[in-house]
């Protein structure tokens, strides 16, 4: 598998995870958007730099040099963490629990706060 796969598949696997783990899916959905483009790109880059490290360390064999190179092919399979990420985010259905919290989000975010 190469380095672009398992990214891919680490980002395609990440976007499910958030859609349908009980809870899990829930929390993610009340949060901002904001919040939710940082932790996706941010569990990427950690799974973009472990395949890096595991690659350097021998472990696995993913394609990626510790050099030059490497780092180049590092980014490109970062960006191909976050394509299918994204990707699969848009295409799949949402369970009716994460719509609900989205729905409880967006209404706690308009309604207007009051000091007293």
């Amino acid at each position: 598998m190469t380095a672009n796969e398992l990214s891919a598949l680490a980002g395609i696997v990440l976007s499910l995870a958030f859609s349908y783990i009980p809870k899990a899916n829930t929390w993610f959905a009340a949060l901002a958007a904001e919040y939710k483009r940082l932790i996706m790109l941010g569990v990427l880059l950690a799974t973009a730099l472990a395949v890096y490290g595991i690659s350097c360390a021998g472990w696995f064999a993913t394609g990626i040099t510790c050099d030059q190179a490497g780092i180049t092919a590092l980014v490109q399979a970062f960006i191909a963490a976050l394509v299918a990420n994204q990707a699969t985010y848009l295409i799949t259905p949402q369970p009716s629990a994460v719509r609900e919290a989205r729905l409880e989000s967006r209404e706690v975010a308009l309604v207007p706060q009051v000091k007293e």
